[in-house]
């Protein structure tokens, strides 16, 4: 009894994550069978040896062996994002992207967390962007964050662009101004670092008010760029070098995406992200870690104008191990033409993800696994693929492919009509006229030797005469069920295809030219009614998004 637990929950732990151990199942051998405590040595002992013997088996064998077995249905309590202070009815947060890149799973990861606190809490979302950068910004950005975000099944209830308030912030600037709070600064780059290493505010720190507001005018008017910044008056005695008089505002005379050549003088984010989510109302900005030392900055700054100073959730930034979303390491591979564009399945883009097959529902439950934790992560692709598969396994309809192909023909086969289940829990099924000639896996070959009997799934069984490199020729050996391999196969009566296998991006930091492998085979007809985007099961190799009809094009999900 003890050992068929063990397998019970080995199987389903090697189903679900690729790989089993005693560590990971123990707990729910213990909860089924609490007797095997007595003897703890002895159960973890038998244990290793089950999950040993379970992930030596062939994935194609996993299916069968579960299906022997039954499982409670696990009711999972949700885990629910506190937030301090919060106040059901009064809580505003906002998705605030730059419109300098493509939206990833950094990106995803904070505005569903956004999300949350504004479903948990009965409040507001602001989709805010911050386009205070013209030279970064393009419209194509907006479109895809616009649609990434609502491929994710988020919502906003409002939308704004930081652009559209910058007489407001205009304003403020000049409040710091009049205050003695902020001054003109005409040093270059490398003046500026100079005085803030040795915490020494420089000469151009000690204007007055009066011609501090005369340098702005000259900024907003006719100075060049790079002739000149606006810096606050912090603390250039601070440890903290953030603190060290920051630039506010900057000349870029670039044409902005949606406000033309209207404005020349620009707020940088210190000053545009602090001012622009007190002014809007959000209650609880959710800002990544990286971000922490500058929040003394944005306090410093809002008591300054005398503004409300929101409560600063922060979080660890998320990538995933092997994946970067850096565009620094990412636009040269692009433009190398080493990568397919920004849309590539290998890409943690939202684009690439979806390309790739992986649903919106497995990257939602993904990223609010991590909270509102601190703790930095750099999780592998196999949680979320994991998410994936418990999404789609109930519900991708099944299908045969078969890579490099061989050819059998089958001596003494009868005429037959095959019926395939489309799914092994739903109505519906795939029919086959068969004639004795098929086409099996090239691998599984390799495998089978002659004299031996295997069964040509859901069909009947074969038993080896002869085999080379090119053929196999068999004879047909009854329909009764009989232990051996189970091949998938397909007649004449196919479609070429190919299918993209997906590795990591990056071996050793560097491109890994072998991330993605093309595999050519054929699979069934049937497939034709399928529209491009669906996910459906290979079985005995994994789910598969078509990709193109033409060619015939899947990428493995997971």
């Amino acid at each position: 009894m003890l050992t068929d637990i063990i397998r019970k929950y080995a199987l389903k732990n090697r189903k679900d994550y690729g790989k089993t151990n005693a560590g990971a199942i123990i707990g729910k051998v213990i909860a089924e069978y609490p007797d095997c405590k007595k003897d703890m040595k002895t159960a973890m002992a038998e244990a290793n040896r089950v999950c040993a013997e379970v992930n030596s088996l062939p994935p194609e064998k996993l299916d069968d062996e579960l299906s022997k077995y039954t499982f409670a249905e696990k009711k999972e309590e949700s885990k629910e994002i506190e937030v301090e202070g919060a106040e059901a009815g009064k809580v505003v947060v906002r998705f605030p992207p730059e419109p300098n890149g493509w939206p990833h799973i950094g990106h995803a990861k904070a505005f569903c967390l956004s999300a949350e606190i504004a479903r948990k809490y009965k409040g507001k979302t602001i989709l805010r962007w911050d386009d205070t950068n013209p030279e970064a910004e393009k419209e194509e950005f907006v479109h895809a964050i616009r649609d990434g975000i609502k491929w994710l099944g988020l919502h906003w209830d409002s939308e704004t662009y930081c652009s559209d308030h910058m007489g407001e912030m205009y304003k403020l600037c000049e409040k710091l101004l009049s205050q003695g709070d902020a001054y003109g600064c005409t040093c270059t780059q490398d003046e500026i670092a100079k005085t803030r290493e040795e915490k020494k505010r420089c000469a151009c720190g000690s204007k007055t008010p009066k011609e501090n507001l005369e340098f702005w005018k000259k900024m907003l008017s006719d100075m060049r760029e790079g002739g000149g910044t606006i810096r606050l008056k912090g603390d250039m005695a601070s440890e903290n070098t953030v603190m060290r008089d920051p630039t506010l505002f900057r000349i870029i005379t670039a044409p902005h995406i949606k406000q033309g050549t209207k404005y020349r003088v620009w707020p940088t984010y210190d000053f545009q992200g602090a001012v622009m989510d007190s002014i809007l109302g959000i209650t609880h900005p959710i800002r990544s870690k990286e971000y922490e030392l500058r929040d003394e900055l944005y306090i410093f700054l809002l008591k300054k104008l005398n503004l409300r100073i929101p409560k600063m959730l922060t979080i660890s930034r998320l990538t995933l191990k092997n994946a970067p979303v850096s565009k620094r390491l990412l636009r040269p591979l692009v433009e190398s033409g080493d990568l397919l564009g920004w849309d590539d399945p290998r890409l943690p883009t939202l684009m690439g993800l979806k390309r790739r097959g992986i649903l919106p529902e497995a990257i939602r439950t993904f990223v609010l696994s991590f909270g509102l934790s601190k703790v930095e992560s750099e999780p592998g692709w196999e949680i979320l693929l994991s998410e994936n598969r418990k999404l789609l396994d109930p519900v991708a309809d099944h299908y045969f492919f078969v890579p490099n192909p061989v050819k059998l023909v089958v001596k003494g086969a009868p005429e037959k009509e095959a019926h395939l289940k489309m799914h092994p829990k739903k109505e519906g099924v795939r029919t086959y006229k068969t004639h004795g000639t098929f086409y099996i896996p090239h691998d599984d070959l390799k495998e089978l030797k002659a004299g031996e009997v295997f069964r040509l799934k859901d069909l009947y069984n074969v038993k080896i005469v002869k085999k080379s490199s090119k053929e196999i020729q068999g004879e047909f050996a009854g329909e009764e069920m009989v232990p051996g391999k189970k091949l998938q196969w397909v007649t004449d009566e196919h479609l070429e295809c190919e299918v993209w296998k997906i590795g990591d991006l990056l071996k050793d930091e560097k491109f890994n030219p072998e991330s993605l492998v093309k595999q050519k085979g054929y699979c069934e007809k049937a497939v034709e009614k399928l529209k491009e985007g669906e996910t459906i099961q290979f079985e005995r190799y994994g789910f598969c998004r078509l990709d193109s009809k033409a060619p015939l094009l899947f990428i493995h999900s997971c």
